[in-house]
């Protein structure tokens, strides 16, 4: 594990193919300044959209005196309006994510950083959160990809520790950041609590919301066999059994459950849900199956 943490998040090749996508939104946030990117909303920018009529109350700078020269009637020039993005992430950093090979954690670094890149190289503004048994300090508000540099160390210096409270940790997220925007949860979700309280702060505040659920392959292929003491890295609470072919059985029939109930739960209520394991290499994550889910084109 050392010598995973020792190579770069990102490395050179890797962020030349980020260069080339953006983040997107499916529901249109209009930011409190103003951005680099174009929305749908039509507005009061400098980049022509269309015409409507011209209605008693309407600005009168905004009127097309061309056209009224031409056709005699009045018309409103508008614009596309600029929305400033908002992209937050909140990634685990609860012991349960210091497992595998690379760790989950590991990974999750790797996604947020890379997702982060994307942002800061269309101009969003980028928020960083880590969680554990709450939420941590994390980074508000970088912009710009020469910020990039801070994403890295952030990440970079994070290690796992603590109890997983996913839930006190989204209503903290939810106090903390008024705005709305994209929300990217990177977690295993591997919380006695439950994740359903949790998303609903998100949920509430009417966030485009991602779940990236990672779980190592250990964990969905376990290689276990004989008498053994499992030992719960959150909270030491431990069982002693014995591994045989149906307990494996009833394992992977949990394990397919506890998924299976996520992904539900999330699609009934518009959220993206993404599973993926540590072995599925990252950069195809990114470049193929979360550009086909919508977060990234």
């Amino acid at each position: 594990m050392a010598e995973t943490a020792t190579k770069p998040l990102l490395d050179a090749e890797f962020l030349v193919k980020l260069e080339q996508l953006e983040l997107v939104s499916r529901k249109i946030f209009v930011g409190r300044m103003k951005g680099e990117r174009k929305s749908k909303r039509r507005g009061s920018s400098v980049e022509f959209a269309d015409h409507r009529n011209y209605t008693s109350g309407d600005d009168l700078r905004h009127i097309d005196w061309n056209v009224y020269g031409r056709l005699d009637k009045l018309f409103l020039k508008l614009f596309l309006e600029e929305e400033d993005l908002h992209f937050y992430t909140m990634l685990d950093t609860s012991m349960s994510m210091d497992f595998g090979e690379p760790t989950k954690l590991q990974y999750g670094k790797q996604v947020a950083a890379a997702l982060s890149f994307i942002g800061l190289v269309n101009h969003d503004r980028v928020m960083l959160d880590t969680f554990s048994s709450g939420l941590d300090n994390g980074l508000r508000g970088i912009r710009g990809r020469s910020q990039m540099y801070r994403i890295v160390q952030y990440l970079d210096s994070l290690s796992a520790g603590g109890g997983s409270n996913l839930t006190a940790a989204a209503k903290e997220f939810a106090i903390k950041h008024t705005g709305k925007g994209v929300v990217v949860v990177i977690s295993d979700f591997l919380d006695k609590r439950g994740y359903e309280d949790a998303l609903r702060y998100l949920l509430a505040r009417n966030m485009d919301i991602y779940v990236v659920h990672v779980l190592s392959k250990e964990e969905v292929e376990p290689e276990l066999a004989g008498d053994l003491k499992l030992v719960d890295v959150e909270d030491d609470d431990f069982a002693e059994i014995t591994v045989s072919a149906p307990l494996l059985a009833r394992y992977k029939a949990t394990l397919n459950a506890f998924v299976g109930g996520l992904k539900e739960w999330c699609t009934k209520r518009g959220i993206t849900y993404i599973f993926t394991t540590n072995h599925n290499p990252f950069d195809k994550l990114i470049l193929n199956y979360l550009r086909e889910r919508g977060l990234v084109k």
